[in-house]
């Protein structure tokens, strides 16, 4: 299905664009190598979401030299703070805005010394959900780009540009992987509402986390990866989209 998509688009001389965004990073595992050698294997650059609180040098040390792999903030330390009843977030409108601002702005300090210029300055919140204050926030604190789950928002004067993500491998109430059928569906979806966009329409996201898969979702993220990899109509232009610190 996704596959006659992209053939579609390859037929018509024209490409969708992609990126690889996985989540919930603080150190060296081995999901964590399991994860590189997909990245490797199918030569994909990768945007790691890193988790500031917990996040250790170890991990900087084994992405030194791993081509391709970009460094992103995921939050502060991935903790709750919504009320019982509501659905969780770290950085919803439940909290001072001064608390959040430190948060940030300690988070992305440890980050850009643990990983240096492999950090780039995109705010990740943790459970893909950001409120209105934080948004407002992050130019402020040197984080022009926001990512979360799902199409992106109109552009707001002063406020962040959005760079999401849109395919879940993941099934989280079971907590297993999607089936190829469920994703491939949603992937020809996405696809051909981008065939019949203008040019500059939004980059098609992957989201993985490579710590919760189980087989079916390695499995999966695997297959997706051969087809969108392997694709001529694909242009995998992840670190051209995410921007640099100033």
């Amino acid at each position: 299905m996704s596959a006659a998509a992209l053939d579609r688009l390859a037929g018509d001389g024209r490409r969708v664009t992609a990126w690889w965004r996985d989540d919930d990073a603080r150190t060296a595992t081995p999901e964590l190598e399991r994860l590189l050698a997909l990245a490797k294997t199918h030569a994909l650059p990768l945007a790691l979401a890193v988790i500031p609180v917990g996040a250790e040098p170890a991990l900087a040390e084994r992405l030194a030299g791993e081509a391709g792999v970009t460094v992103l903030l995921h939050g502060h330390a991935h903790a709750n703070h919504a009320p019982p009843g509501e659905k969780r977030a770290e950085f919803g409108d439940h909290r001072s805005a001064e608390a959040m601002r430190t948060e940030i702005a300690v988070g992305k300090a440890r980050l850009e010394t643990l990983f240096g210029e492999r950090f780039r300055p995109v705010f990740v919140p943790p459970w893909n959900r950001i409120g209105e204050t934080v948004r407002a926030l992050l130019a402020g604190l040197g984080l022009p780009t926001v990512s979360v789950y799902g199409s992106a928002k109109p552009a707001v004067e002063g406020g962040p540009a959005e760079l999401n993500t849109h395919l879940d491998v993941m099934d989280w109430r079971a907590m297993r992987g999607l089936t190829f059928d469920a994703v491939d569906e949603r992937l020809a979806e996405l696809i051909d509402t981008r065939a019949g966009a203008a040019a500059g329409a939004e980059p098609i996201g992957l989201l993985t986390h490579h710590l919760q898969h189980d087989e079916s979702a390695w499995a999966l993220t695997d297959r997706l990866l051969a087809l969108l990899a392997a694709h001529p109509a694909v242009a995998w232009d992840g670190p051209a989209l995410l921007p640099i610190t100033k």
